[in-house]
């Protein structure tokens, strides 16, 4: 039995996203790289928990995105207060046709068409403990790892980045 199986369907899309999710996704990650940030969808967390997106700053800070494509996705899903325990500070994504007071106020905003994003409101800083950024800081770098190695597997060519 293989290890890694290169005939596996995408885990970036599994199908839980929305057109309208991925959309938002796809302008969140060029901001942040556009802001100098590492950007990596679909980060499976600890808490067995997969977040939608994260981000690590050049100083080192952890930012998680949760991105809501309707109202409906907002209503139904509670998990989110959660993610606080794996970052410093925790964002909401949507798109214009989400109004954004639904969202609460002690987390970021950021508003997203799906070529770009703008951050509306910035995210209260929450440090995270010492023990648990490193663990956050390891499981972004391995899985990191492990993207770029099935994607040279599987013949894809990734573009150079300079992230310094």
């Amino acid at each position: 039995m293989p290890l890694v199986s290169l005939g596996q369907t995408s885990p970036l899309i599994d199908g839980r996203q929305s057109e309208n999710a991925m959309l938002v996704r796809r302008g969140v990650q060029r901001l942040f790289l556009e802001l100098g940030l590492a950007v990596m969808p679909e980060l499976p967390l600890a808490s067995g928990r997969r977040a939608d997106l994260v981000a690590l700053t050049r100083s080192g800070e952890i930012w998680i995105v949760e991105i809501k494509s309707s109202i409906e996705d907002w209503r139904v899903d509670r998990k989110w207060p959660i993610y606080r325990a794996h970052c410093d500070r925790l964002f909401f994504a949507t798109h214009p046709g989400v109004p954004a007071d639904i969202f609460p106020d002690d987390c970021g905003f950021i508003l997203s068409d799906g070529y770009g994003a703008e951050i509306i409101r910035d995210a209260p800083e929450h440090k995270l403990a010492t023990a648990t950024r490193k663990a956050m800081t390891l499981r972004f770098a391995r899985v990191s790892a492990a993207r770029m190695t099935l994607a040279e597997l599987s013949g894809i060519d990734l573009p150079e980045t300079d992230m310094e």
